[in-house]
């Protein structure tokens, strides 16, 4: 038993002098192993940014001759986490168009989930690779003369290149119905539209390019 003992103690003082010896070591971020780190960070930063900061509106023009002649606006704004459902229209404040309570009225689908698994993923990606990082730079003779953290390293690597694929394109997804519930098929849609009293004409919508920069940053990696 204190054989035993004393090999554990033994082991512990010589993990504690590796961890002691911080000495930064830029040559790994030379080779695939760290420059890769250094892209998956680059890119998780850019696809939780782009994805969880985006605000949105789309618009219509509305017009109910004869009591209104000229086109009023009405404007649903969405964003992060993309709960559709959840952004009325909101028309102009005091003005009532076509005697229509278009607060009444939502955008149609949820999200949410795909959103939000695709962003907590890159937050993941993100913490992990500046832990990756970290050991590749500071501790890079503990990280060679491990055995078992290369391929704790490898594993995860592996498990986190998978789930990066399918998050991404789970949001690929969500992302190309975002932008046709959003698009002029609401005009299609809106249950106000569909009277005959009542025109209505796609106005705009928020230009989605920061969307689609996640989305490659994400495929590019």
């Amino acid at each position: 038993m204190a054989p035993n003992i004393y090999l554990v103690r033994q082991r512990i003082s010589r993990l504690g002098q590796r961890m002691s010896g911080f000495q930064i070591n830029l040559n790994p971020l030379k080779e695939p192993l760290g420059f890769i780190k250094v892209l998956e960070w680059i890119a998780s930063i850019f696809a939780f940014a782009t994805c969880g900061g985006f605000k949105g509106q789309t618009e219509i023009q509305v017009n109910c001759p004869p009591a209104i002649t000229e086109n009023k606006t009405v404007t649903a704004t969405f964003g992060y986490p993309f709960r559709l459902n959840e952004a009325s229209f909101q028309p102009p404040p005091g003005v009532n168009i076509c005697d229509v309570n278009w607060k009444d009225y939502v955008l149609i689908g949820d999200y949410s989930s795909s959103a939000q698994f695709y962003v907590t993923f890159a937050v993941f990606v993100f913490l992990y690779c500046i832990a990756a990082l970290l050991l590749y730079v500071g501790y890079t003779s503990l990280y060679l003369d491990s055995r078992k953290l290369p391929m704790i390293d490898f594993v995860v690597t592996l498990v986190a290149t998978f789930l990066w694929l399918v998050s991404t394109s789970a949001w690929a997804k969500a992302l190309t119905d975002i932008k046709i519930a959003t698009g002029h098929n609401i005009i299609d849609e809106l249950p106000p539209c569909k009277k005959k009293a009542v025109l209505c004409y796609f106005g705009s919508v928020t230009s989605m390019g920061s969307l689609n920069v996640s989305v490659v940053c994400m495929h590019y990696l």
